[in-house]
């Protein structure tokens, strides 16, 4: 049996005497992409964000690749060095740099070469199909250009890890359909372990090959999605 690619055991985060994750436990195999769905409140950000190393949890273990990176009040392994991709509901994009430049930036922050950052920016580029957006600052882009500039700085640094946070809530009906196909296709190319969070039924069952129900901070049921040939 392949070991999981993540695994969370038994996490428990508090805010005061408020238990925003309560003893909760999940693994991820590699490759898959899982979606937690849940409403708002329930524990879904905060539980990326400990897997992300960005918050320290108060008991529990968080493992990525067979390697501890958190405990109970302790940082193993910090967030730069986890290699995780990150997709965050405001996305995050920094304004003042052009689409290349911050893959660029994500790149050089990670030590790669200028030459190897060149060919790998246009190889996400064009997997992300925004090549010729690469010049565009974040306020010229659409929302769904948005997005997937998002996504490819996500990508770009190779992650053994991807975790998305809401990330098509701003968008209407029509782009959030496309921008699902889209992300659905680059994460199977990618082959990138994947937690997506959302209270959006519709990205679930369009999105996920297992959908988990999360509630007050626990994981209260699982469902297994139709085998799939081709874009949903």
């Amino acid at each position: 049996m392949t070991p999981p690619h993540l695994s969370v055991q038994r996490l428990t985060k508090r805010f005061g005497s408020h238990a925003v994750l309560d003893g909760l436990s999940l693994d991820v195999s590699p490759g898959r992409l899982v979606v937690l769905v849940g409403p708002s409140g329930c524990g879904k950000t905060t539980l990326l964000r400990v897997i992300a190393g960005l918050d320290l949890m108060d008991a529990g273990e968080v493992w990525i690749a067979g390697r501890q990176v958190g405990a109970a009040g302790r940082m193993l392994v910090p967030p730069n060095q986890r290699q995780i991709g990150f997709v965050f509901q405001d996305l995050a994009l920094w304004p003042h740099m052009t689409v290349e430049q911050q893959l660029d930036f994500v790149l050089a922050s990670g030590g790669i070469p200028t030459a190897a950052r060149r060919a790998r920016t246009q190889a996400v580029l064009a997997l992300a199909r925004i090549e010729p957006l690469a010049r565009r600052h974040p306020h010229e882009l659409s929302g769904g250009e948005q997005q997937r500039a998002a996504l490819a700085r996500a990508l770009v640094g190779r992650p053994q890890l991807l975790l998305m946070d809401e990330p098509f809530s701003s968008l209407d009906a029509e782009l959030r359909g496309a921008v699902r196909a889209d992300f659905r296709r680059l994460q199977r190319e990618a082959q990138v372990t994947t937690v997506f969070v959302t209270h959006d039924r519709d990205d679930a069952a369009a999105l996920a090959d297992e959908v988990i129900e999360m509630r007050d901070g626990r994981l209260t049921g699982s469902t297994l999605a139709a085998t799939r040939e081709g874009p949903p």
